[in-house]
């Protein structure tokens, strides 16, 4: 509790502030995944692309500085770490030459760990069955894990676009329920004291 009404009525301001510009963020971030989810996506993904292209050249530096200047290192192991240097910043290199392709390609295997995953999961949920106090939901939970896994693997760009509407739709929600939030925070001393 705060020790006066003034500091209640400061603190009641600070959370109606926070409150707001959270909520006009998470509004305006739904807004811009449903208008343009394809570019809101490109966007996003392209970010992670540079990210990791610029992590992948980075490190083959690296590695290759290592081989060079490491007076410890045996001859095979100066070759592995120029290679692999090598290899990174080719890597680095064809992701930022290839940055629409590069963008797909990190959407795809993201959504397909994320199939494989869910069958895994679904798997390991069949074999604790048997040890499982609540079968029917462990039951069920491993078919709708499979399913849904097999549903992201073999559908992984449609099942991204989906989720990302789904995540586009959720901020909107979000974002408008923590601005009633902010109106509808109780501004008098005495009512603030509830809410802490």
């Amino acid at each position: 509790m705060t020790d006066s009404p003034a500091e209640a009525k400061s603190f009641v301001k600070s959370v109606r502030v926070f409150l707001t510009v959270s909520g006009v963020i998470a509004l305006a971030a739904g807004i811009i995944l449903l208008v343009w989810p394809g570019k809101s996506a490109t966007v996003i993904a392209g970010i992670a692309v540079a990210i990791i292209g610029a992590y992948f050249i980075i490190g083959g530096l690296v590695y290759i500085a290592l081989a060079i200047f490491s007076r410890e290192k045996g001859g095979w192991s100066r070759v592995g770490h120029i290679l692999l240097g090598l290899l990174y910043v080719v890597a680095g290199v064809i992701m930022f030459a290839n940055f629409y392709a590069s963008s797909a390609a990190l959407i795809i295997i993201t959504m397909i760990f994320i199939g494989v995953s869910w069958i895994v999961d679904g798997v390991v949920s069949l074999s604790l069955l048997k040890n499982s106090t609540s079968r029917v939901w462990t039951l069920l939970y491993a078919i709708l894990s499979i399913i849904a896994g097999i549903v992201v693997f073999f559908a992984p760009l449609y099942t991204a676009a989906v989720l990302w509407i789904i995540v586009g739709i959720t901020l909107v929600v979000l974002g408008v329920v923590q601005i009633v939030r902010a109106i509808t925070l109780k501004t008098t001393a005495t009512e603030a004291e509830f809410i802490q």
